[in-house]
């Protein structure tokens, strides 16, 4: 017997369960797809202008040209945009402290950040729960299915394997399929979770440099300031 006719002569609960797996399976798979193209490029874009912001272009020009092109912005340049935006923004007004200056801007570069991080993240928690609950819904299916072969054997005189051979595959198909779903899920999900831990850090390592850029740029400013009134 065939394993589509062993799917097709399932019991209703059996027929259900194997149906929640495949869709299950496809949801799975579409993420991965997905996810898997906008984490690869956020990685790449990430490399992509920290080599552009640390050739020794002017941060001002670096700015304008980011501001050009706000709406089609990576990650790390909506950041870079949001602090220095602030950072211009406050520098040089008056009654604001060099730190108040780039606490705010640093403030700014941390919002932009949580939304940028939020974007990798999602949907990586469907990952997760197909990844979990896959392989105890196909059990469910194996058990429902070797509980009705069981009790179909107890109706009859004389048991064969033949007789139960069926309903037991039939079972096990669930199980297969719970699997099946799961294990590239939970794949999936590891992978992509160490991915976006990655340019989590580049962000945030970017954060910190620019801000101890933009400290620079403000103490050596009000040295020259200092210098030219005296």
């Amino acid at each position: 017997m065939s394993i589509t006719a062993l799917i097709l002569e399932a019991s209703f609960v059996v027929q259900l369960v194997m149906l929640m797996l495949l869709a299950f399976s496809v949801i799975g798979w579409m993420i991965i797809f997905q996810r898997r193209k906008i984490i690869q490029q956020a990685g790449q874009q990430t490399l992509q202008f920290e080599d552009r912001f640390w050739s020794g272009v002017d941060l001002a020009r670096l700015y304008q040209e980011v501001a050009a092109r706000a709406n089609n912005a990576s990650g790390i340049e909506k950041i870079f945009h949001a602090g220095f935006k602030e950072f211009a923004r406050l520098h040089g007004r008056p009654g604001l402290a060099q730190q108040q200056v780039l606490e705010a801007s640093y403030r700014a570069m941390r919002v932009v950040h949580s939304r940028q991080l939020d974007k990798l993240e999602q949907n990586l928690s469907w990952l997760a729960t197909i990844g979990s609950i896959s392989p105890y819904v196909g059990l469910f299916g194996t058990v429902w299915g070797i509980m009705n072969a069981f009790i179909g054997l107890g109706a009859v005189q004389q048991a064969t394997l033949a007789m139960v051979a069926p309903g037991i595959a039939e079972a096990l198909i669930a199980t297969a399929m719970g699997l099946f779903a799961a294990i590239p899920a939970v794949i999936a999900y590891n992978r992509f979770a160490h991915q976006v831990e990655k340019v989590d850090n580049q962000y945030q390592n970017f954060m910190d440099e620019l801000l101890a850029i933009l400290q620079r740029q403000s103490s050596k400013e009000a040295k020259e300031q200092k210098a030219e009134s005296a």
